[in-house]
């Protein structure tokens, strides 16, 4: 083996990928298939994969100053052509490839004979590979079509940013196409590639910009619901156990409960350490919220059995007077017996219900009693209802007050016949003792009247202060005559009043004893 052939070996070796790259050869031959009278092509391999022939001598060893120097197309020419692995198979017929533009291709790579295929970049060649077997326009267009395969992965990751696609891998993918491009393992335009996944880098960054910046928004309104979640479970744990509606309450720690599964479920990710210290806080109110109603309940449960035992006892009383015939007693008993129900706290609901429905029937039972006695007394006393009411009228026709001795008489006679008529029915008791009381004050009213105008003593009285009023009168018009006289209208005024209310104070008594006349 000559020095450059040795060149060229570790060149191809140190440019081509693994084994692993040479798969899309058998699954993509090139478009032509071959005829009978051609030599069949087998799979594009390598240059690493070619084996070389025997040396005639050891190889010399390079000199450390020795450049390294990339292989001539001559030097290519001048390797022996090496049969192709009999272990490769031959590639299986597939569909009909796109035609390559070969004018285009050739302006970034060519073919030689033997298969072998080289990148044109910045003015140097890089071998990418060999298609033994077929002709040098195949072998350009397999690697080609290499080119065209990374070529559309970058078109669809444009195509995905364009759309604004969630950007998770996509610097990965530019990092792997870049990768791809630098193995050499293809032919196109590079460079162009180059620079589009530098501008796809650019817009990669500023769209995970605006990811990371709507994540953010989103995570804070997820963190806000969160928070208000935790917020309204510990405000509700806060409340004072004795003022706090459980119902309602627990309804709503309930439903706050669901709201936090649903957003767990559903929600954006807030990190581990924030969920935990949310969590934390949330499953303390509801661990207090729950305390406080256990306690509440069990305080209630015992309230409920106090006042359960109390109204037992009043209803006691009250089964004990439901058969008493002391009817007023027993109705008296009754009222204090309500007015302790009353003050006595309240039980749960349905034993509360249970019991009073207990203490009215105990109530319903005596009154119903009581009720019928008065019923039968009532018939029995309608007869004496009539006879009242005749003396009701008897009564009435004594007004006005004529003869005082004769009503006065007359008004006995009527109360003794009242007394001896009996009772009347309980419903019209008010109405008849009302209408005879009222004859009974006007007679009185007579009575004191006459008994005020005949009173000697109040009659002498009368007459001293008319005979002191007179005499006042008369020395008051001596002194009006006199101030007249002379001229002294000071004088004349004031006897002038002082007459005039004196007079009028006469004539008011004058009137008074005409009334003890």
């Amino acid at each position: 083996m000559t020095h450059s052939q040795e060149s060229d070996e570790t060149t191809a070796t140190s440019a081509e990928p693994a084994t692993a790259d040479l798969v899309d050869a058998q699954a993509a031959p090139d478009t032509e298939s071959p005829t009978a009278a051609s030599p069949q092509p087998t799979s594009p391999v390598v240059d690493s994969e070619i084996p070389a022939p025997a040396p005639a001598s050891p190889r010399p060893t390079p000199s450390p100053k020795q450049p390294s120097t990339m292989p001539s197309p001559a030097a290519f020419a001048a390797r022996p052509k090496a049969a192709a692995p009999a272990a490769m198979a031959e590639p299986a017929p597939v569909a009909a490839l796109a035609p390559v533009n070969l004018a285009e291709a050739a302006k970034f790579g060519r073919a030689e004979d033997d298969g072998h295929v080289f990148l044109l970049l910045d003015g140097e060649e890089f071998p990418v590979g060999q298609y033994p077997g077929a002709s040098k326009d195949e072998a350009l267009a397999y690697f080609v079509r290499k080119f065209e395969d990374i070529c559309s992965a970058v078109t669809l990751l444009e195509q995905r940013v364009e759309a604004k696609a969630p950007t998770t891998d996509m610097a990965k993918t530019v990092t792997h196409l870049r990768e791809q491009l630098a193995e050499r393992t293809s032919v196109g335009d590079v460079n162009g590639v180059l620079a589009r996944l530098t501008a796809l880098d650019e817009k990669i960054r500023s769209l995970a910009t605006h990811e990371r910046t709507a994540h953010d928004a989103a995570r804070n309104v997820e963190l806000a619901a969160r928070e208000a979640i935790v917020a309204e479970a510990e405000a509700i744990a806060a409340e004072d156990p004795s003022a706090i509606q459980w119902k309602i309450s627990s309804a709503r720690m309930n439903e706050l409960f669901e709201a936090w599964k649903h957003a767990q479920k559903t929600g954006m990710r807030l990190g581990r350490a924030t969920e935990e210290s949310l969590w934390k806080r949330f499953r303390s109110a509801r661990t207090v919220f729950d305390r406080h109603r256990r306690a509440y309940f069990s305080q209630l449960d015992n309230n409920n059995a106090s006042a359960k035992n109390a109204k037992e006892t009043l209803i006691a009383e009250a089964e004990a007077l439901a058969s008493s015939t002391d009817w007023g007693h027993a109705a008296g008993e009754y009222r204090r017996l309500m007015d302790q129900w009353k003050a006595s706290p309240r039980a749960s609901r349905k034993d509360d219900d249970a019991l009073w429905n207990r203490f009215r029937a105990a109530q319903d039972t005596f009154f119903a009693a009581r009720q019928s006695a008065n019923s039968a007394l009532d018939e029995e006393f309608g007869a004496n209802l009539e006879v009242k009411e005749a003396l009701i009228v008897e009564a009435q026709a004594l007004l006005p007050v004529k003869d005082l001795t004769a009503a006065k008489k007359a008004l006995q006679t009527i109360r003794d016949r009242w007394e001896e008529a009996g009772k009347v029915p309980r419903a019209d008791m008010q109405r008849v003792e009302a209408a005879l009381r009222k004859v009974e004050d006007a007679v009185r009213a007579a009575d004191e009247d006459n008994w005020r105008r005949s009173d000697p003593e109040a009659k002498a009285r009368t007459n001293s202060a008319l005979t002191q009023l007179e005499t006042t009168i008369a020395g008051l018009r001596d002194d009006l005559a006199a101030a007249q006289k002379a001229g002294d209208s000071r004088k004349m005024a004031k006897a002038t009043e002082a007459l005039a209310a004196r007079e009028l104070w006469l004539e008011q008594i004058k009137k008074a004893a005409e009334d003890f006349s």
